[in-house]
This record gives C-alpha cells, structure tokens and sequence, in this order.
C-alpha cells in the first residue's frame, strides 16, 4: 500500500531499461518502495537494471514484456500483479523514432506509433483494470511536450504522444471516484542515450528532474505534471499560435 504521502510500495516499470523508469525507480525505493518489478524485453540490460536497485535494497524482479506484442501484455502483466498488490505502475516505454528516415520509411513511422500509442493504450487499459480490481494504486504516464502542438520537426513521434496522452486523460477520468488515479506526465527534450547526438532543445531536463518531478506530483495527487513547470505556459502560447508563425519558428 502507499504511504501516508501517497508513495508507494510497490512499483511496475513498463519499460524496464528507461534511463527515466529507473530514475524514478531509484528515487522511491529511496523514499521507502520496497518491491519494484522492471518489465521489458530480456536482455542484459535488463539484468543489470534489475541487480544496480537491488543494490539499493530493494526486491527487485524482471518480467518479459514487449510493446509491440500487445497479444502477450494481460500474461506479462498478470504474472505481476498474482504476486501482490501493485501501487504504481509507470508507463515508461516509447521510441523516438527518426523523423527524416521514418517519413521517407512508412513502415519505421508506424513502428514509432505502434510502440508509443497502441502498444501503450493496450498496456495501459490492462494495467487500470488490475489496479480497480485491487482497490487502489496510481498509473503514470510519460507523454511528451512534443504532443501539445505539431511540429515539423518531429510530428510522427509528436502524434503519437498526443495520442497517448488523450488516451490517459480520458483513462483518468474513466477512473475517478475507483480509488486509481493517473498522473499524466510531460517533460520537455530529456538528455539520454536515446537522445544523445540530437540537437538540444530549450528546456531540456534530465531523467532525473523528471523523477523528483513525478515524486512531487504522487505527494500533491496531480493529474498533469510538467517538467520543467514553465512548460505549462509556454505549450499554452504555442497551442494557441498562429501556424503561420509557427511555419518560420525553428521547431
């Protein structure tokens, strides 16, 4: 059960090699998360993942998940939540993607929406209906900035965002009132070695300040977190932007 903070116990990463997963993952067995459950696809990465918590304490399991086998998400899932109750599970796959070659490549552009999207939402729809069946629990979600408004630099990972984070809005309020809740959360350009070589963007943030971010929102009950908070105003002005103008910013 989580805590008098509202910190859980428990966790499930989905997405169990996500420099921002572990982050998050390192700092709640620091404030007190005792069982954290990585799932991804078997690797040594994976492995290693799983043995660096353990050395912070924690009891830490793996478990075979893949994104685009949506077939096998209830088992993987399953196999989690037979094992005890959950109180959060995080969300924390998804692919980048290369804009250049996947618009040239239709067969790459649907591999970024299938993993972020409707990999997502079939994980997602399962991971809710576990955590109503035990009574409680939290799914967080990691979105993307890049889903607020379309831009020309990365509008296929952009649209597939924006249609994982329309999914968890309406995922939360399909929940309100069960005792689960979702945190949807949005950071900017995030420095890792997925993104290592791309150009950095304004506001960019580190898996960490994204991790003390969720920590911050699961304590105030959020429902939307933004990493770094000033991205609440400047998605707003850019939501509204004229395209035109937007056509001759460098975005």
């Amino acid at each position: 059960m989580t805590d008098a903070l509202a910190l859980p116990k428990s966790l499930l990463v989905l997405g169990g090699t996500s420099e921002i997963g572990l982050a998050t993952a390192r700092r709640l067995i620091a404030r007190g998360a005792r069982t954290v459950w990585l799932a991804g696809r078997p690797s040594p990465a994976l492995d290693r993942a799983a043995e660096d918590l353990r050395a912070l304490g924690a009891d830490v399991r793996t478990v075979g998940f893949d994104a685009l086998d949506p077939a096998a998400h209830e088992a993987a899932l399953g196999k989690v939540f037979a094992e005890g109750p959950v109180d959060l599970v995080l969300l924390a796959f998804g692919v980048l993607g290369d804009q250049a070659h996947d618009e040239r490549e239709p067969l790459r552009a649907v591999r970024v929406a299938q993993t972020n999207y409707t990999g997502a939402v079939c994980a997602g729809l399962i991971a809710a209906s576990a955590l109503q069946s035990q009574g409680h629990g939290s799914l967080v979600v990691l979105s993307a900035t890049a889903g607020e408004r379309a831009r020309r630099a990365d509008f296929i990972y952009g649209s597939s965002k924006a249609g994982l984070d329309t999914f968890a809005q309406g995922l939360g309020d399909a929940l309100y009132g069960t005792g689960v809740r979702v945190m949807v959360v949005r950071p900017a350009f995030v420095r890792t070695r997925m993104t290592a070589g791309r150009p950095r963007e304004p506001f960019a943030t580190t898996p960490q300040a994204v991790a003390t971010a969720i920590e911050l929102g699961l304590r105030r009950g959020s429902e939307t977190v933004w990493v770094p908070g000033v991205l609440r105003l400047v998605t707003a002005a850019l939501r509204h932007a004229p395209r035109a103008l937007l056509r001759r910013l460098p975005l």
